[in-house]
């Protein structure tokens, strides 16, 4: 029972399990918005629907309507998600500035006082 109780607690488990439930929580969203957007271009082109579409014979329109499904989940994944999450990143978690880690220069001011204090240059 110790080798499954390590298991449950070690890691990334928990978060890993809220994560998925959070993206099946949005997908629905997603997929929601994506409709909707469908059938707004539905009513602009007459049917949000390409699935029949064919011209010279060739059976385009299933294809089409994934395409433009598609492009139109990755615009909300990235506007609505990417670009929000990079903004809050880069506002509440700065990147560091160039040159020596804090930890490091920690360090090596332990290994300069430590010098000066044996005698050693």
């Amino acid at each position: 029972m110790s080798g499954f109780k390590n298991f449950l607690l070690r890691g990334n488990l928990i978060e890993l399990a809220v994560a998925f439930i959070m993206a099946t929580a949005f997908a629905a969203v997603v997929t929601a918005t994506v409709a909707l957007i469908m059938d707004l271009i539905g009513k602009a082109g007459g049917t949000p629907d390409f699935s029949t579409y064919a011209p010279g014979g060739v059976s385009v329109g299933a294809w089409l309507t994934a395409l433009i499904s598609f492009v139109i989940m990755a615009a909300i994944v990235y506007f609505f998600i990417v670009m929000p999450y990079t903004k809050a990143k880069e506002r509440y978690f700065p990147t560091e500035e160039e040159g020596t880690p804090a930890d490091v220069a920690v360090l090596e001011e332990i290994r300069d006082l430590l010098r000066a204090r044996n005698g050693q240059v």
